[in-house]
């Protein structure tokens, strides 16, 4: 028997229309729908004073994605998305006070994300009290007495968690776990938790470090670019630059990914006639449909036609000489591959033996590889390991440590890499620890706190009893909807830190606080004058941001005014800590940085050079690798077949074009022929036609778990696409309620949002209601 849980019905999109997916990304479109909506939103002046200074030396770093700037800035040094990104929080457009008197908690539960946003900027600190049903506005002294009385009262400081959005800078974060630590808990989940968390789980048992083991640079240099369950186009369109420029250099790219994706296929630059009035630039050369899951035996596949082509060609295949100094595993891997099963690659996979030849036989020409992936690859039970086949293959014929050549995990949010180096995560090492007890006095706490997951299961439960988040959305990030929308109205208090409206401002504790800050791309001014801050990028590379826009409202603090204060008036002068020091000059959160994390000696000056600093990587810089044995380690990983029901289809959250993360710019997404509409589920015209449905039918959505839960996404638009068969993909969050809470990946504890499996049923709500 199942247990039927209440889910939310699709918002009304009687407008919904679908064309053809489009064939290639940017050009004069990506142009037009950066610029038409920044000057309409912002005004010319201001969005040409934004837009120009965004990803440059002497301004500020773009909020939407974590891609490396290149060496050389153009003028424009932004795609379509960062100006959306722009555009959302430069907006002059303010939420007025008499907005929270009009609109009860009632009413927001009843708005979309799209509807939430576009209501402006948060510009006043305001409290929902305990019984009641609107927010009303407070002082901020009143707010942080009103954090500080409740903390103050748990029984113990793991009674509460600190969550991070990864827009948050370097200097907020350092001093975000440092209160948090020096209050007594590790529980500072992330929003890393849900989506390369299985990259830095398997890279740093493989080869000791979690983060890219190229440069901006290595693209040009590369043979071979392998771009696996990723999406450039819609992403970080940014790349596709470097992936033009690699394919000028000579360099072949094969994407991997179940989905056609136009940003794959070809690349019209903006930024030139070629991309304006041209064809623009093919990308994929290869393209391999793969099947949801099916990642990890394709690299097993390609791995083993390389030890069979070593076999035909004794001494010339593998790198025989970076294999015997740096790594260890090899013949240990080469007998479990030995009896790799074929048959069980192709069902894995959905490909051919022919197309798999093909991929093996590219690597094998090419003397410098990078392989790229994203969350495509992070989301799924297996995603550890297959992370740890993606090192295998780079291991074998050397490529890792050398230009143009190694791994590629690309970050989505702007500053979630230099976040975790900052010490948000739950398990910080003890080394980092040690080195802030004893450059701060106090012993900070060692248990293991709740990452994202954990947090919820903690609220769910009553272990955690206020939740703070530094940013974010939770509630739509997270999985398993409806028992997270409920763990989080179990806390006694809730806190958001946010620059707009969002969901879980609508689903709260019994008391909540929305505490507004700056932009990133507002002018911060302290008692020491104009601050900046700085970010890492998705290659370890930190650099200055230096803002430059006036801010939409004195009333605005920024995340560091927000936090010190908040830690002076929960902390007291416990540990001694000069909070007000680092809320009036930022120089001296970066002199106690530079003692504490590795890499960031003489912080203050690196960062203000030009270019700013590369971090220190030993299996990029200098083929060391900080492991347990010294040495890069090729492992042995199972491969286990997914099991699909028949009658069943494995379904993938996607973002659209017009989204970052759960901001939604639109209700359009252009690439995939979508106008004024996200309930849709995009499904193979086969399947379709094998399980009885069509084109625009709609469907009720269910997922099926070994909880035997009956969770339901309803009155989802059919969309047939060219996706791999057995396969079907929906927008997040809508089809967030489809992923169970404990469906998660092995060893990083990440929603397995890329492997759902799903029925479809014909829709039974005939009439569309409001969510």
């Amino acid at each position: 028997m199942t247990d039927e849980r209440p889910i939310r019905v699709a918002v009304e999109e009687n407008e919904l229309t679908v064309g053809s997916p489009k064939k290639w990304a940017a050009g004069v479109p990506g142009v037009t729908h950066s610029m038409i909506p920044a000057f309409g939103s912002m005004g010319v002046n201001r969005a040409l004073r934004g837009l120009l200074a965004m990803n440059q030396k002497d301004g500020f770093d773009c909020m939407s994605c974590a891609w490396e700037d290149p060496p050389d800035r153009k003028i424009f040094e932004f795609c379509e998305n960062g100006a959306k990104a722009l555009t959302w929080e430069a907006t002059p457009v303010t939420v007025p006070s008499s907005f929270w008197s009009e609109y009860s908690i009632d009413d927001l539960l009843d708005k979309d994300e799209y509807w939430l946003g576009m209501q402006g900027r948060l510009v006043e600190p305001v409290y929902k009290p305990a019984g009641k049903n609107h927010y009303e506005p407070i002082t901020w002294d009143d707010a942080f007495a009103l954090v500080a009385k409740k903390l103050n009262s748990l029984e113990s400081p793991d009674q509460a968690a600190f969550y991070t959005s990864g827009r948050t800078p370097n200097e907020t974060a350092f001093a975000y776990q440092l209160f948090a630590r020096a209050f007594g808990t590790n529980n500072l989940p992330d929003c890393s938790n849900m989506c390369h968390e299985s990259t830095g789980t398997a890279m740093n048992e493989v080869i000791g470090v979690g983060k890219a083991t190229i440069v901006y640079t290595d693209f040009a240099k590369a043979d071979l670019i392998i771009i696996m369950g990723q999406n450039p186009g819609t992403n970080h369109p940014r790349m596709l630059t470097a992936l033009e420029e690699a394919k000028h250099a000579g360099a072949e790219i094969v994407a991997v990914n179940p989905l056609l994706e136009a940003g794959l296929i070809r690349y019209k630059n903006p930024q030139k006639v070629s991309g304006i009035i041209g064809r623009g630039t093919g990308l994929a050369d290869q393209y391999l449909q793969i099947r949801l899951g099916g990642d990890m035996a394709l690299l097993q596949a390609i791995s083993k036609r390389v030890l069979d082509a070593e076999d035909a060609d004794p001494g010339n295949v593998l790198d025989h000489a970076f294999l015997d100094e740096h790594c260890q595993g090899l013949e240990e891997f080469r007998t479990h591959l030995a009896t790799l099963d074929e048959n069980a690659v192709l069902e894995a996979t959905g490909l051919t033996s022919a197309e798999i030849d093909e991929l093996a036989s590219r690597y094998l020409k090419a003397d410098r590889v990078i392989i790229t992936w994203a969350m495509g690859l992070t989301q799924h039970k297996r995603a550890v390991p297959t992370i740890k086949e993606i090192i295998n293959l780079l291991l074998l014929r050397g490529n890792m440590g050398k230009p143009g050549a190694g791994a590629s995990p690309i970050r989505g949010h702007s500053n979630v890499q230099g976040d975790r180096t900052m010490g948000i995560w739950e398990k910080m090492p003890r080394a980092f620890l040690d080195a802030l007890e004893r450059e701060f006095g106090f012993n900070p706490p060692r248990d293991e706190g709740v990452d994202a997951v954990n947090g919820i299961r903690g609220m769910r439960d009553g272990a955690i009893k206020v939740w703070f988040a530094l940013g974010g959305n939770l509630v739509s990030a997270i999985s398993d909807t409806e028992v997270s929308e409920d763990a989080i109205r179990k806390t006694e208090l809730s806190v958001q830190v946010s620059t707009k409206l969002n969901r879980s401002h609508a689903v709260i504790g019994e008391e909540a606080l929305i505490l507004p800050t700056l932009g990133r791309s507002e002018i911060d001014v302290q008692a020491g004058g104009e601050q900046f801050v700085s970010v890492e990028d998705t290659v370890a590379a930190v650099q200055a941001s230096y803002p430059r826009l006036k801010p939409v409202a004195p009333t605005l603090l920024s995340e560091i005014s927000i936090i010190t204060r908040l830690a002076r008036a929960v902390l007291g002068d416990r540990h001694g800590i000069d909070w007000a020091g680092f809320e009036r000059d930022y120089d001296t959160i970066r002199d106690r940085i530079a003692r504490v994390v590795p890499g960031f000696d003489d912080y203050n000056r690196k960062v203000r050079e030009k270019d700013g600093f590369l971090l220190p990587h030993g299996p990029r810089d200098s083929r060391t690798f900080p492991t347990a044995t010294g040495k890069a380690m090729i492992t042995v990983n199972d491969l286990e077949a997914l099991s699909i029901p028949a009658g069943r289809l494995l379904l993938q959250t996607v973002r659209s074009h017009d989204q970052f993360n759960t901001t939604m710019y639109s209700l359009n997404d252009r690439y995939r022929g979508v106008k004024k509409g996200r309930h849709v589920v995009f499904v193979n015209s086969d399947d379709l036609a094998e399980l009885g449905f069509a084109d625009g039918d709609f469907v009720d959505i269910h997922s099926e778990f070994s909880d035997g839960v009956d969770r339901v996404a309803k009155r989802f638009r059919v969309i047939a696409y060219p996706t791999a068969k057995g396969c079907a993909a929906a927008y997040f969050p809508e089809a967030n309620v489809l992923v169970p809470l404990d469906a998660t990946a092995e060893g990083s504890n990440t929603p397995t949002s890329k492997s759902v499996v799903v029925r479809l049923e014909p829709a039974k709500e005939l009439a569309l209601s409001s969510s």
